[in-house]
């Protein structure tokens, strides 16, 4: 399984997750998009059902004699996301959240987990817990904006983002590196985009590669949301120009972007790989 920090990393890759963690620990479509074997490689056989509830049952036992051993807690919450067992995921994240206070990927994927259960309002208490004290942590301003969006408050996830932009160079004035300007871009753009505001985003994505001219991410983004449009021959030279600037372990994952069917402008998955909770 790919680790949870690689996936949280290539949420910044496309701009948003704009799909929830949970679900990308799921979907084994999405797993096969970023990590498909080399030729030198075979697929791992699929396993079933019965095997992983046995695994879960398993962890379950041992963490009843050891309750803080990190490694059954993360396994235990990547076999409840293989089962689809959302509210199973919940305790084990819960317990992983206490015992590293300061890893704020395990409050994003309990965040993305609550609300997936139902409970929109504490994974938006998580986001905003994490924002307060890291107000340019990209993860946690990726979820919520996706969270905002879902529940048809894109103005606010709009406002967030851009009042991010407007305190980007203070903040990081004050602590360098506190805030991916051109991860923030891309977030804001995606929600132009899931509400169709297409030239807004575009403009976003050309202000992004006006930070950096180098990086791929605001090109990419910029392909798909012409792609979405209709103006396949515009994103296919887009999507070209991405793959050359993208760095050798990207370029098959923009390859198969480019590849992709062509994908509705609301909010859907555009590519992530699957992931388990990270290791320490």
């Amino acid at each position: 399984m790919v680790n949870l920090l690689i996936i949280l990393g290539l949420i910044s890759f496309v701009g948003i997750s704009a799909y929830p963690l949970f679900s990308m620990m799921q979907s084994s479509d999405v797993s096969q998009v970023a990590n498909t074997p080399s030729p030198t490689q075979s697929a791992s056989p699929q396993v079933n059902r019965g095997e992983l509830e046995a695994q879960a049952k398993g962890y379950e036992a041992l963490l009843k004699q050891e309750p803080d051993n990190q490694t059954a807690l993360r396994e235990l919450v990547r076999v409840k996301a293989q089962l689809k067992d959302t509210e199973g995921a919940i305790a084990p994240l819960e317990r992983l959240v206490k015992l590293n206070p300061g890893t704020t990927d395990y409050s994003v994927l309990l965040a993305q987990v609550k609300q997936e259960s139902g409970d929109a309002e504490g994974a938006a208490q998580i986001y905003r817990d994490v924002l307060k004290a890291e107000p340019g942590n990209v993860k946690a301003l990726d979820g919520y904006s996706f969270l905002l969006v879902q529940q048809d408050q894109a103005d606010r996830a709009i406002a967030m983002l851009q009042d991010t932009l407007k305190s980007a160079t203070q903040l990081n004035k004050a602590k360098p590196g506190s805030v991916d300007v051109v991860a923030t871009h891309l977030s804001l753009g995606y929600v132009y985009s899931s509400q169709k505001q297409y030239d807004k985003a575009i403009a976003v994505y050309d202000d992004a590669s006006k930070v950096d001219p180098k990086d791929f991410r605001p090109v990419l983004r910029k392909a798909i949301v012409l792609r979405e449009q209709g103006k396949t021959d515009e994103a296919k030279t887009l999507f070209e120009n991405a793959k050359n600037l993208a760095p050798v372990e990207y370029k098959g994952t923009v390859e198969r972007l480019a590849q992709a069917p062509q994908a509705s402008p609301s909010p859907a998955p555009t590519a992530s790989p699957a992931a388990s909770p990270p290791a320490k």
